[in-house]
């Protein structure tokens, strides 16, 4: 049996982290996908700074930072959020001279991690198995723990259509197969290839948001962004982090349309 005492003794505020998640059995789900693709994600961090690419870094360190924070990791979430503030400023000497604290804090927590339960990882194929529901919703977001969470609370309602960025969001939205079902769509702002707010413009251009109600989450929370978000015809916007029943609410109030 596990033992979060051990997290807790290294610092992870779990309790922080149930407000998301619920119980442990959702957040050592969700944290065995941390896991699973944590290294990934580092190795993204590294050869972005390698080559003085501050664009994707912050993407990568602003994922970074939002898993952290879901899991409870304050410390390595602090460390990302000012490398996200400094790469975001095209800030190469200080993303340079902090680069080994936040890889060190970094792999401190997932030998943390993997000491706590051991390697391992739970796909979105596991979570959304093959349903016959009529309706489905489709989430848009970077990070594989929240489309996973999402996941886990609606897949026996509805079927779950997940996109990593906006142009898998775009390829689904225009794939007659997928998109007769779609009844809401939650999406997040900051993504790679294609952003959230490049979505909202291609909804707006092609008159989709009647056909396709729309909610923005997302861990995004500068009040110019969420001033932008509002000038589409959106229903709500729920900042991360959110937890169950928040999800849930803000998903019955853009089915419902109520704006």
């Amino acid at each position: 049996m596990k033992d979060v005492n051990l997290l807790i003794e290294n610092g992870a505020n779990v309790k922080k982290a149930l407000e998301l998640f619920g119980d442990m059995e959702t957040y050592d789900d969700t944290l065995s996908t941390f896991l699973s693709e944590v290294p990934d994600k580092l190795q993204k961090i590294k050869n972005y700074k390698e080559v003085g690419d501050m664009a994707n870094y912050a993407i990568q360190v602003h994922s970074l930072k939002s898993d952290a924070r879901y899991f409870g990791f304050e410390k390595l979430a602090e460390l990302a959020y000012d490398h996200e503030l400094k790469s975001k400023a095209n800030d190469m000497y200080y993303v340079t001279e902090h680069f080994d604290e936040l890889m060190t804090e970094a792999n401190r927590i997932v030998n943390l991690v993997k000491k706590y339960m051991g390697v391992g990882g739970v796909t979105e194929e596991e979570y959304q198995k093959p349903t016959n529901h009529d309706k489905a919703i489709l989430v848009v977001d970077d990070s594989n723990i929240i489309r996973n969470f999402i996941l886990k609370i609606f897949k026996d309602d509805f079927e779950v259509i997940v996109a990593n960025d906006g142009k898998e969001a775009l390829d689904i939205i225009n794939d007659p197969e997928k998109n007769t079902k779609i009844k809401a769509m939650l999406l997040d702002l900051n993504m790679p290839n294609v952003n959230g707010f490049e979505v909202l413009d291609y909804f707006k251009n092609n008159d989709l948001f009647t056909k396709y109600p729309t909610s923005i989450i997302t861990g995004v929370d500068d009040k110019e962004s969420i001033e932008k978000a509002y000038k589409y015809p959106i229903v709500d916007i729920l900042l991360k982090p959110f937890n169950e029943r928040d999800v849930k609410k803000i998903l019955e109030k853009t089915l419902n349309n109520i704006m």
